[in-house]
């Protein structure tokens, strides 16, 4: 298979506008708390995964879609300042998609998300981006699309695409899907919700990394389990860590020779994430390369 002008990464997933307040603390059930901050940006975790890949070093392209409306312009917009490719980036009859974070001064947050457009993502629109995707050095999924449409596009992977699914918001998944899998990328809630990392690998998935948050993640495979360690920060917002991990995670299987070099993949998407905390909003803080390589050289 020719790779001439394939794609490092390709994402297929979601994109919304964030609406973003911050408070003192997050509300409790049935609590109603005052914000003292508020702003808008680009997100949505297929969005946030595109872009920290291009911004990883990757030549990333994005399938998804979008409303026809300002939401979607400049979700658009966004992608392009950011070198995404977007030939395959659909524009439907359907708002684009929302998410209500609240942060809390300590950096926790709390998301609700209103998937628009998101679920209007065919299967039709994965043929139409087929010949990228099959061509694609990694291909990255999650589940704020329709689960058919994941499954879809993995089906269409090439033989030496690495399939990266971030299952979030977890959903119980079949085990077709599971077994098409290189690497899974659940947090601590979700590997549980899915059974645990062992069950997954039973099931056939070529590895799971499990993100731990400021303790870093964890790595397990067939022959055992390995750390990979966090790289400390003061954190200020957590939102988009994760979609920074992931993102740079895939940009350096890309290139920085596929899933021999994991552990060392690892470790640059460790720092991505960790990267990420230090700035309000998730695409305004996903790091560039530049600053991932500096960590990196100094550790």
């Amino acid at each position: 298979m020719s790779t001439r002008n394939a794609f490092d990464v390709v994402v297929v997933g979601s994109a919304n506008l964030d609406l973003v307040a911050r408070a003192k603390r997050l509300p409790h059930p049935g609590e109603t708390v005052s914000a003292h901050g508020y702003f808008e940006a680009c997100g949505g975790k297929g969005a946030n995964q595109a872009i920290a890949s291009a911004r990883a070093g990757a030549r990333t392209a994005f399938v998804g879609a979008v409303g026809r409306d300002s939401a979607g312009d400049t979700l658009r917009s966004a992608f392009v300042n950011d070198g995404v490719d977007v030939a395959h980036l659909a524009t439907v009859d359907a708002p684009t998609g929302r998410a209500l974070i609240g942060v809390s001064d300590d950096a926790e947050n709390l998301i609700i998300v209103v998937p628009g457009a998101n679920h209007a993502l065919s299967v039709d629109d994965i043929d139409a981006a087929a010949h990228i995707i099959k061509r694609a050095r990694v291909l990255l999924m999650q589940l704020e699309v329709p689960l058919n449409v994941v499954q879809h596009a993995a089906s269409l992977a090439g033989n030496d695409t690495i399939v990266v699914l971030n299952p979030a918001p977890a959903a119980e998944l079949p085990d077709a899907l599971l077994a098409q899998l290189d690497v899974i990328t659940p947090n601590e809630h979700e590997v549980e919700l899915l059974g645990g990392a062992e069950s997954l690998i039973a099931r056939g998935v070529g590895a799971v990394v499990v993100t731990e948050g400021p303790r870093g993640a964890r790595l397990v495979t067939p022959t055992g389990t390995t750390r990979v360690a966090p790289h400390p920060v003061t954190p200020v917002d957590t939102t988009g860590a994760g979609d920074a991990f992931c993102g740079a995670l895939s940009a350096r299987l890309a290139l920085d020779g596929g899933l021999d070099a994991l552990p060392t993949a690892l470790r640059a998407a460790a720092v991505a994430g960790a990267l990420a905390t230090t700035v309000e909003g998730a695409v305004p803080s996903l790091p560039r390369w530049a600053s991932i390589a500096a960590v990196l050289q100094s550790q």
